[in-house]
């Protein structure tokens, strides 16, 4: 990672409409953030708060949670039980040995289905009206996906502070 430009310096990403590049640019430069930082993190810190800040273990669920519930959304779609059960959980995170490597490829996963999601929204949607939440507060399509750019490189930036700090 250290030797290339930043993801949206290498260039559009072919399957991508133009107008959502990006958020997919974002998406996957968080990605690659948290794989090369979180290398070699000891899982039975990933509870620990330090300074009472966010543990990096909710960082990483709560990314997961996110990039799902905000592109849920963006379809149209209500929250599933698991998702809400998810939600519930994301303050808990695993400390198992594993539990690092299991909560970045879910992350990673996540990642690859936004993707897959982005090549398939059509621009002429991005207008549309979207509910958030119970309250099915006002939206559109487009705002969710930025959304969920804006607020994973927010929490990877936290995370990554956090990581570093326990890191010593």
């Amino acid at each position: 990672m250290p030797d290339l430009p930043e993801v949206w310096l290498r260039g559009p990403l072919p399957q991508v409409p133009p107008l959502l590049q990006p958020v997919a640019h974002a998406l996957l430069q968080a990605r690659e953030e948290v794989a090369h930082y979180l290398a070699g993190f000891p899982a039975e810190k990933l509870a620990v708060r330090p300074l009472d800040l966010a543990s990096v273990g909710f960082h990483l669920r709560h990314l997961t949670g996110v990039l799902d519930r905000t592109f849920t959304y963006a379809r149209a779609e209500p929250l599933s039980e698991a998702q809400l059960a998810y939600l519930a959980a994301e303050a808990q995170p695993p400390t198992h040995p594993g539990a690092v490597a299991e909560l970045v490829q879910a992350f990673h996963n996540q990642v690859d289905a936004a993707l897959a999601q982005l090549t398939a929204t059509p621009e002429a949607t991005l207008p549309e009206w979207r509910g958030v939440g119970r309250a099915q507060l006002p939206s559109t399509v487009i705002g969710l996906l930025v959304h969920a750019a804006e607020h994973t490189t927010r929490h990877v930036g936290q995370l990554l502070v956090t990581s570093k700090l326990l890191a010593g």
